[in-house]
């Protein structure tokens, strides 16, 4: 539990005790001249009602009684209880392949298309996992830190784009560097990589990138996205289509998805492989892989309803001037 002060504003509140206690005393002092010029001392017990021992106290008692209503009014102490919750909370990187080969319109419209709405319907799906965005391709780079505005995180994916990255090509190691440079401040039992390609390995480090994951804790859930038959790569030049690229014997490439990386590197991380194909059923199996292996974290929750205590001091201060009334009847400062 924990304890702070309440309406601290109203502290201010206590520079009238100074007040009342000046005006006590004028008032004891200012009745006491009355009565000696009305007459002298040695008649005053004949001359007035003689009062109880106790009214000598009825000073102290509406000081007493005033500062703790000053306490009621502050809310002097209230406490918000801090409860220990174990939560199962996900730090997932986003590893969007963006090589060349990802324009292919064998998914329509577009492979690269379809990895980025399958990236907004998940997120649209989570609650409070940790969320950051990786693009890659001969070289690679993280375009969003980890967080949980998801409604910022989807306009980054909008923004992205085959073009996005100079080097083209597609290199898995550079891609999971990038990754485990994000995850450097994050416990290793929630690190996820939700990995997004069509699995065409051109450097040949999917091996490297399954070590450097198990080294780092990393889980690997791999999406394919495209077809077995494969499609021609477009070639665009300032968003125009130039033309479909094409071998040294200038004979047009067909681009095919490849399964065998992707598949290695989900296995081999502990992860799952799922084909990102059905983007109506890809989104829920992406959650379910994520969720699946993650490690519960304690973590301190302050309770949102404060407990206040202002009652029991306003009690005590009620107390104060019930006592002043029962041994005061008429009402009058009696000293």
């Amino acid at each position: 539990m924990s304890w702070s002060l309440g309406n601290y504003w109203y502290l201010f509140l206590l520079l009238l005790l100074p007040l009342l206690a000046s005006f006590l005393i004028r008032f004891l002092k200012w009745r006491k001249k009355k009565r000696d010029l009305f007459a002298a001392s040695q008649f005053h017990d004949n001359l007035f009602e003689k009062n109880s021992g106790f009214t000598k106290f009825f000073p102290a008692l509406y000081l007493l009684g005033t500062l703790f209503l000053i306490f009621s009014i502050i809310d002097l102490l209230n406490g918000s209880e801090e409860v220990k919750s174990n939560q199962k909370l996900n730090n997932v990187i986003f590893m969007l392949d963006v090589s060349n080969s990802m324009n292919a319109e064998d998914i329509e419209p577009s492979r690269l298309v379809e990895a980025k709405n399958l990236m907004i319907q998940t997120m649209q799906k989570m609650n409070n996992d940790k969320i950051g965005i990786v693009i890659f391709a001969g070289q690679a780079t993280s375009i969003m830190p980890l967080t949980t505005d998801y409604s910022s995180a989807e306009t980054y994916v909008t923004g992205i784009e085959t073009n996005s990255m100079k080097i083209q090509g597609t290199d898995f190691l550079k891609g999971m560097q990038a990754a485990a440079e994000k995850f450097k401040n994050v416990s290793k039992g929630s690190r996820k990589v939700i990995l997004l390609s069509d699995g065409e390995d051109n450097e040949g480090n999917d091996n490297a990138a399954i070590r450097l994951a198990n080294k780092e804790g990393i889980i690997i859930t791999s999406v394919g996205i495209g077809s077995d038959e494969g499609a021609p790569v477009p070639e665009y030049t300032a968003g125009q289509l130039m033309g479909y690229k094409s071998d040294v014997n200038g004979n047009t490439v067909i681009s095919k998805r490849q399964t065998e990386a992707l598949n290695k590197m989900a296995g081999s991380t502990g992860g799952t492989y799922i084909d990102g194909n059905n983007i109506n059923e890809a989104p829920d199996r992406i959650i379910e892989a994520i969720n699946k292996k993650t490690s519960g974290s304690e973590t301190l929750v302050k309770s949102q309803n404060a407990n206040h205590y202002y009652q029991y001091f306003l009690a005590v201060s009620i107390m104060f001037f019930f006592l002043i009334y029962i041994f005061n009847p008429k009402n009058d400062f009696n000293v």
